[in-house]
């Protein structure tokens, strides 16, 4: 599996403290805000999350090494709560983890957490879908993935 640079600055802020909000999450991604996110009310546009979480997912995609040269995936749902209005300049830190493993898919949730306001700003989810792209059908996510995924999680499986 492609090994994929960690933050350690990160990880350490979070993981010592118990009740920081994304404690749980053993990928965080920092997304940098830019000043083009915001639209005309001053704010981070509600679109951006969908980029924000899209730009975590694939992070954490590539550290498990979840693609593949014959393999695509394609977003089924999605969905973003927003809960306090971010802007410029800030980063987020989005907790991104897989809840659910399905045959060939993920459900994928998001904590997006700003380090300038510090709190929780938003909370999402997404399935993916995995598909062979040759013949354009759902492709079972090979076990030694479901695996790696379990493991990083701590999933049971069977559940």
């Amino acid at each position: 599996m492609e090994a994929v640079p960690t933050f350690p600055e990160i990880q350490e802020a979070v993981t010592s403290d118990d009740s920081h909000p994304l404690h749980d999450f053993t990928v965080i991604y920092p997304q940098q805000v830019e000043w083009g996110d915001m639209d005309t009310f001053g704010h981070v546009n509600n679109v951006v999350y969908y980029e924000y979480s899209q730009n975590a997912r694939i992070y954490y995609n590539r550290r498990l090494g979840l693609f593949n040269e014959k393999t695509f995936s394609v977003m089924a749902a999605s969905s973003c709560r927003y809960l306090t209005p971010v802007a410029y300049p800030d980063t987020l830190w989005i907790g991104v983890k897989v809840k659910k493993i399905g045959n060939s898919s993920l459900v994928h949730e998001y904590t997006y957490y700003s380090t300038a306001l510090k709190k929780v700003v938003a909370i999402g989810e997404s399935v993916l879908v995995y598909l062979d792209k040759l013949s354009g059908q759902k492709k079972p996510i090979d076990e030694t993935h479901k695996e790696a995924i379990a493991t990083l999680e701590s999933i049971d499986q069977e559940a």
